[in-house]
């Protein structure tokens, strides 16, 4: 029987760390301990909480990242569950979990539609994009900028 840390189960079962912990101090969730006092989770567990989450007629399967789809060249791929889906007129906004991070995509109502997509569902991101764009967190100050030597005369 495998054991995972909590970290990795919330991550398997697509939800924030912070909420599984909550599960395994209201007792949601069964655990075993380690001897340093951390919790595990079976890989049973994980099991029973997917199929509750999702029941079986629902569930839907989708390729993981390394699978390759057919038709499709995209590599960056990531996987999840649809958080919220909302239509309005031809365009449509759909809300991404991966992880503890939430990704949105504004697609058209046809699409939606045609996918079937679902709150709840599983999904797949793929992410085509010529521009990647990086910017800093607001927590942390940036390096001091490098100052221009001047020689006195």
């Amino acid at each position: 029987m495998a054991l995972l840390t909590v970290r990795a189960a919330a991550e398997r079962l697509g939800v924030a760390y912070s909420t599984l912990k909550r599960w395994v101090h209201t007792g949601q969730v069964r655990t075993t301990r380690t001897e340093g006092g951390h919790h595990r989770v079976a890989e049973s567990e994980i099991e029973r909480l997917l199929a509750r989450q999702q029941p079986e007629t629902k569930r839907r399967v989708v390729a993981s990242a390394d699978e390759s789809l057919d038709g499709l060249s995209a590599r960056n791929r990531l996987s999840g569950f649809i958080d919220e889906v909302r239509i309005d007129g031809l365009l449509a906004q759909v809300r991404l979990r991966v992880g503890d991070q939430s990704l949105t995509a504004v697609i058209t109502a046809d699409a939606v539609r045609a996918l079937k997509l679902r709150r709840g569902d599983d999904a797949l991101a793929i992410i085509k994009s010529t521009e990647v764009m990086i910017a800093r967190s607001s927590s942390r100050p940036p390096a001091p900028a490098a100052r221009k030597r001047t020689r006195a005369r």
